[in-house]
This record gives structure tokens, C-alpha cells and sequence, in this order.
């Protein structure tokens, strides 16, 4: 074989990788998937008092972004996440942050940065529960956004962006 077809050989071949790796993604990020019932039983402790309730945010969109206040895109993806929960809030959005950390640097964090959107105090444990959702790597920041039905509709590890989450929950 000469060196011209081994080259265009390989480049088929790492376009094919390329595309299958490709197309997994778009099915893992399009691909509904349903959550356990003890998904939607789970509490957490809010910042300001009080307690979240997952079976209270079950029946509407939600967008569920799991941060730390030491991690620099969980902070810039914030004023995206307050704007979606004012966009939306209307059509019944909800945007719901949960903090992986304890509660004491969340609140002073919030004391400075307030937000729009509910807060959920889940603790470092709260890596399990991103990783059911999806997250393998147990980064930050995850989101994960639910339909109605309560199906897990789309999730991305990494700092999101008002125009993709926009895009997303347009459709719900």
C-alpha cells in the first residue's frame, strides 16, 4: 500500500471513531431517561432555613445544576442560570442548584452573589447522586434537565451557557 492510501485509510477510519463518538453523544444528550422513584423522594437542607423537596418540583421542567463555590465555571454559569429561571419561570421552569460542599461557604458565597433560583445544600455526597444522573467523571459543573414526565432529557459536565440551556428547555 502506498503512503497516499495508508493516509486516506487512516482518515476514514478516524472520521468513522469521530463520528460513532459523535453520535453517542447526541443519543446520551437527546436520549430521554427515566430516575428512580428515590430520585424524586430526596430532601435537602436550603442555605437560608428550611428544606428542598424533590416531589415538590416533580410535573414541571427543571434544570438541576450541581456547583461548589471553589469551582470557577460553577460561578460564571450562575447569571445564566438566574436569567433562564426568569425567562422561563412563567411557562413553571424551575432551576434548582445544588451545592456539593458544606453549608457554611455556601452561605457566605450567597451572601455576596445572591441568585434567583433555589439552592440545595447536598454536600460532598452529592457526587452520587450526579452520578446516576449520568456523570461518570463526577465533575463540576454537571447540569442535568428534566421534562415534565420527569425524564431526564438532557445533561452536560462542563460550565453551560444561556443560549444551549435556553435551547433545551424551549422544547419541554
Amino acid at each position: 500500500m502506498s503512503r497516499r492510501q495508508l493516509l486516506l485509510l487512516g482518515g476514514a477510519g478516524l472520521a468513522a471513531g469521530l463520528a460513532g463518538a459523535g453520535l453517542a453523544w447526541w443519543r446520551l444528550s437527546l436520549a430521554p431517561a427515566q430516575v428512580d422513584e428515590g430520585f424524586w423522594a430526596q430532601r435537602f437542607e436550603r442555605p437560608e432555613g428550611g428544606e428542598l423537596a424533590f416531589a415538590t418540583l416533580r410535573g414541571r421542567p427543571l434544570v438541576l445544576n450541581f456547583w461548589a463555590t471553589w469551582c470557577p465555571p460553577c460561578l460564571q454559569e450562575m447569571p445564566d442560570l438566574d436569567r433562564l429561571q426568569d425567562a422561563h419561570a412563567a411557562s413553571g421552569l424551575r432551576v434548582v442548584g445544588l451545592a456539593l460542599e458544606e453549608a457554611a461557604p455556601v452561605r457566605q458565597f450567597l451572601a455576596k452573589r445572591p441568585v434567583g433560583f433555589a439552592i440545595g445544600l447536598a454536600g460532598p455526597g452529592g457526587v452520587a447522586l450526579t452520578r446516576q444522573l449520568g456523570n461518570d467523571k463526577g465533575g463540576l459543573p454537571f447540569t442535568a434537565v428534566f421534562d415534565r414526565a420527569g425524564e431526564l432529557r438532557h445533561r452536560k459536565l462542563g460550565q453551560s451557557h444561556f443560549a444551549e440551556l435556553d435551547g433545551w428547555v424551549r422544547g419541554l
